[in-house]
């Protein structure tokens, strides 16, 4: 769904560098929140994580997120995503894709890919309306 994909990023995007918030799993199974720097490079999604955050031991652990863009000041549109996280410690692809980052990567930290399962796109008009909803399965 290019249209959807499109929306979304604009919305990761909103201002200037990716900005979203990462939920992960802790070890007890309980939630953990944290907002992240996402990036899509080349259709993927991405994001670099400090070597030392929780929200990285939780991906190594338990590889399922879900990420959702920071509200917007205009309007109430959102997007999220859920799938599971990969860790890519390949240098070509680090290479590949740290271009692609608006924020300042340093180099211990460490590249999830972001595999997407579902996605929801939430619309709005003027405020108050209510959203139109846009959803996504993977097939798989």
């Amino acid at each position: 769904m290019p249209e959807m994909a499109a929306a979304g990023e604009r919305l990761l995007m909103q201002f200037g560098l990716g900005l979203a918030f990462l939920a992960t799993v802790r070890v007890d199974g309980g939630p953990r929140l944290h907002p992240t720097c996402p990036h899509v490079v080349d259709g993927d999604l991405w994001v670099y994580i400090t070597p030392h955050s929780p929200k990285r031991r939780d991906l190594e652990r338990d590889g399922r997120y879900a990420l959702h863009t920071f509200p917007c000041p205009e309007v109430d549109d959102e997007f999220y995503v859920t799938g599971p996280a990969l860790r890519v410690d390949d240098e070509a692809t680090r290479a590949a894709v740290r271009p692609g980052f608006r924020s300042r990567v340093e180099d211990e930290e460490i590249l999830f890919r972001l595999s997407i399962d579902r996605a929801l796109l939430s619309k709005y008009g003027p405020r108050p309306s209510k959203p139109t909803f846009t959803r996504w399965m993977s097939p798989s």
